[in-house]
Formats: structure tokens, C-alpha cells, sequence
């Protein structure tokens, strides 16, 4: 067989990794993958409405889930970085975390000190406003708060739980939240799809916004 990373002689049946990249562009590079994680959980989702045979959402989910929040993820990173570029934050680029909670307060935050217009800042509370509630929801689904041996309390936040069915925790495998459930845990593939829509193209149109702004610079 042919080495995966090789040429097809018809060129549309070929994946450039390079081809929207630009290595003088960091964050315009974050910027392709962050799409490509969320177009393609976008397009399973509305594969799935169009054919679901043998239940195969069932399985699908789980790639559709994870790539969706890493898309978010990649998103608020590259949206932070601008910022920090922007608001003269030297030598800082962004949390090296999965917490996306943490990420979206940190973005917020650098919003915050730098926009001075009052209607920019409600533009873009409105345009957030999606994910928020999104993130919200997730974490009522995914953190975990114990107290430990030593009386203090400590937060969990499990965004491996569309990875592994079973997730380090204290330092040892527990099921996610998912897997002990008596009721089913569903999820509405038709509100997926309009839901993460909204978010992806609100989350495209800040990175691309404040990218720009940067460049100008």
C-alpha cells in the first residue's frame, strides 16, 4: 500500500496540510485548525440527521463532541493571543489548559481592557452569549468538585469525557459522568447542529476581527 502521506494524481482527492498555513502566522495558523475542528464536527452532525442507519450517532458522537470543544479550544487560544498582543501583554500568548471556562473568562477579561466603545462590548457579549451558555451547560455535565485528604476543595474539569469512557481522577480511573446514568443521556443532533453553528461562526468572526486588528497595527 501507498504511504498515507503521498500524492494522488487527482489533485481534489489530495489534503494539503500546508496549503492555508503560513509559517510567518501563528495565529493564523491556529486559526485553520480551529475551523477544520469545528466545520468537521458540524458535518458529521448533519451526516448523521441525513443518514442514521444502524444508529451510528450513537458512536459518532463522541468524535462530534470532541471535535467541536477542541474547536472552541483552538479558538479562545488564538482569540486571547491577539489580545495579548493588542492590549501590549508582552511575552504572553495563552494557558496552556483544556478548561474552557478558564479560557472564555480570560478572553473576556482582554476584551474587556481593550475595547473602550461601549456598543463593541455589546456586540460582543451578544455574539458570546451562545457559548457561554453552552460552556455552562457542559460543566454542569463535566466538573467535578471533591474535597481532599487535606479538608481542601478541588475542581475537576473532565473535558476528556468524549475521549475515554473511563477518565483520570485523583489519580485514578473513574467513569465519566455519562456511564452511570439509569436515564439515557442524549443529545438532540438537530440543536447540535444550530447551536454550534451559531457558535462557530460567532467564534470565527472575533478571532478573525481582532487578528486583523493586530495586523494593522
Amino acid at each position: 500500500m501507498k504511504d498515507i502521506f503521498s500524492y494522488n494524481v487527482d489533485i481534489n482527492k489530495n489534503a494539503y496540510l500546508n496549503w492555508r498555513t503560513n509559517r510567518h502566522d501563528h495565529i493564523h495558523n491556529m486559526l485553520v485548525i480551529a475551523e477544520g475542528f469545528m466545520s468537521s464536527a458540524l458535518l458529521l452532525a448533519k451526516q448523521v440527521l441525513t443518514d442514521n442507519r444502524g444508529k451510528r450517532a450513537d458512536s459518532l458522537i463522541f468524535p462530534i463532541l470532541f471535535n467541536a470543544n477542541h474547536g472552541i479550544e483552538v479558538y479562545l487560544k488564538a482569540i486571547t493571543w491577539s489580545l495579548n498582543i493588542l492590549n501590549n501583554n508582552t511575552g504572553k500568548e495563552f494557558d496552556a489548559h483544556h478548561d474552557l471556562p478558564k479560557l472564555l473568562k480570560q478572553v473576556k477579561s482582554l476584551v474587556d481592557q481593550f475595547e473602550s466603545d461601549t456598543e463593541k462590548l455589546k456586540t460582543f457579549n451578544t455574539m458570546i452569549k451562545p457559548l457561554e451558555n453552552y460552556l455552562e451547560e457542559l460543566s454542569s455535565k463535566i466538573e467535578d468538585i471533591r474535597v481532599t485528604e487535606e479538608g481542601t476543595i478541588k475542581r475537576y474539569y473532565r473535558i476528556d469525557f468524549s475521549r475515554y469512557t473511563l477518565g483520570n481522577l485523583k489519580n485514578k480511573k473513574e467513569p465519566q459522568f455519562y456511564i452511570n446514568e439509569l436515564e439515557n443521556v442524549v443529545v438532540d443532533m438537530e440543536n447540535f447542529v444550530e447551536v454550534f453553528e451559531k457558535i462557530h461562526k460567532s467564534l470565527d468572526r472575533i478571532a478573525r476581527h481582532y487578528l486583523y486588528d493586530f495586523e494593522e497595527e
